[in-house]
């Protein structure tokens, strides 16, 4: 199984670099997630990260991108609820690089 290294601890990901277990994710491993993908994280990273880990808690599954567009605009606004937006911070797919990012798993129907 592949693994990274963060903080001197190695941390189990998949062949795609989603974490083994979800359980393992931390703010540095997202910040080392982020530097994988090419992102540097901002306050606005950091709200849609947080809204998919609450979104995951609540519904046991990582939305896919128009559910998560749809949330998003319910929770945080319409200027925040748009593909746009979302693809500006994470531009090579804000579902599937966010829950990457946020520790979650691959959302369902991303290939």
């Amino acid at each position: 199984m592949p693994s990274m290294d963060v903080n001197g601890s190695a941390v189990d990901v998949d062949e795609e670099g989603y974490l083994s277990d979800i359980n393992d994710w931390n703010k540095d491993i997202a910040v080392a997630l982020a530097e994988t993908e090419e992102v540097e994280l901002t306050e606005s990273h950091w709200e849609v990260i947080d809204f998919l880990r609450e979104y995951y808690d609540e519904y046991q599954i990582a939305p896919a991108v128009r559910v998560l567009t749809k949330a998003i605009g319910k929770k945080l606004g319409k200027d925040k609820g748009n593909s746009k937006y979302l693809y500006e911070l994470f531009p090579y797919g804000p579902a599937k690089q966010a829950c990457k990012i946020g520790g979650l798993p691959k959302p369902t129907g991303c290939i």
